[in-house]
């Protein structure tokens, strides 16, 4: 490996008060100035600056050739509007539903173990302002041990069968691909996984096979240990090169980029440090050219960071890591509170003259 670039985004503004000059992220209502420039060579630093757009050409070719080619493609892919992901316009933020049919999960464990109970509480987040409800029988939350993956199935089988049949569009969180084959058969439309397409050896072929939308999740070491002593050289930068890795991984096995979404992975293997780290450079991500999810909902560094709170108190700062993460560019959040998020989302559009909010059964 060479010298690898990353680029990003800061200064960000609304349209009407960015500088001439400046350009969208992501094609959207928030415009940018300037970039964090970062070159590394083998994981080591070569240099960092804060590098405005007009002189940004310049101080890539200071670097060589490669490297300033480099530049323009991150330009590009930072600007241009996301493509549709799962037939969802994603020209405003979208919202996520979980849907957890577990008993253990850490913040609704046991909520809607009952099948019927999670397809009447998915159908009212859509109602509520849900784009995608997103099924899940396994808790990876921290210290989880696996699930036996027929009991998988028992659990999420019926749930995605009644939510699609009623119309939902449903994704399947599962790191599985026996598990993803079943829930894409009764009817799931994304793949969501939180190992990457990387924990099963048939699940990246399966999701190019059967040729559905999928998102890919960072995840540093495996849930049953993953909080134990995480590190990183630079949590943000090293989460960006794993999902551009792994993005290029389905681009060779024939997923589309238009098709991958991203997530950093917001609690699984890091510590409050680098949670805050990857919320204040989420604008980075958009450098892959790929929508990107962010699942702060409920999540354990906001206790952390306040008073801590239990996960069904931890509303308040879940909103507010969420409008983090959608001034940065963030294009889906996955929540559990769907109404107080579309209403939050509601006002965020409102205030900054950010466009109307989308059709029915979206946010």
């Amino acid at each position: 490996m060479g010298l690898r670039l990353s680029l990003c985004p800061c200064a960000i503004e609304d349209r009407e008060s960015a500088p001439a000059g400046s350009l969208p992220l992501a094609g959207g209502p928030r415009h940018f100035a300037a970039c964090e420039a970062v070159l590394r060579e083998e994981g080591r630093l070569r240099a960092r600056a804060v590098v405005p757009l007009a002189q940004l050409g310049a101080w890539a070719t200071g670097f060589g050739a490669e490297t300033a080619a480099e530049a323009e493609v991150l330009l590009a892919r930072l600007s241009a509007p996301r493509a549709p992901f799962a037939g969802l316009d994603l020209g405003t933020p979208r919202i996520m539903g979980v849907i957890n049919v577990t008993p253990d999960s850490f913040s609704d464990g046991g909520d809607r173990f009952d099948a019927g109970r999670a397809v009447d509480d998915g159908l009212a987040m859509v109602e509520a302002g849900a784009a995608i409800l997103d099924v899940g029988g396994e808790s990876t939350r921290p210290g989880a041990t696996p699930l036996d993956a027929q009991e998988e199935l028992r659990r999420v089988v019926p749930v995605v069968r009644g939510l699609a049949e009623a119309g939902a569009s449903v994704s399947i969180d599962s790191r599985r691909a026996t598990v993803m084959a079943a829930a894409l058969d009764a009817g799931a439309r994304v793949i969501n996984d939180v190992t990457a397409l990387e924990g099963d050896p048939e699940s990246l072929a399966l999701a190019a096979e059967r040729g559905v939308p999928v998102v890919l999740m960072h995840m540093q070491g495996e849930p049953g240990s993953m909080q134990a002593a995480p590190r990183y050289d630079d949590a943000a930068l090293d989460i960006s090169v794993y999902l551009e890795d792994r993005v290029v991984a389905c681009e060779a096995a024939g997923i589309a980029r238009a098709d991958i979404a991203v997530d950093p992975g917001i609690g699984f293997g890091k510590t409050v440090t680098h949670n805050l780290e990857i919320l204040d450079q989420m604008a980075l991500y958009q450098g892959l050219g790929c929508a990107v999810v962010l699942g702060v909902s409920r999540k354990g560094f906001i206790g952390k960071l306040s008073r801590g709170e239990a996960p069904q108190a931890r509303l308040p700062g879940s909103l507010a890591a969420a409008l983090a993460g959608v001034a940065r560019g963030v294009q889906i959040l996955r929540v559990h509170d769907v109404a107080e998020t579309a209403q939050a989302l509601a006002l965020w559009r409102a205030v900054g003259g950010r466009g109307p909010a989308p059709g029915a059964g979206s946010v």
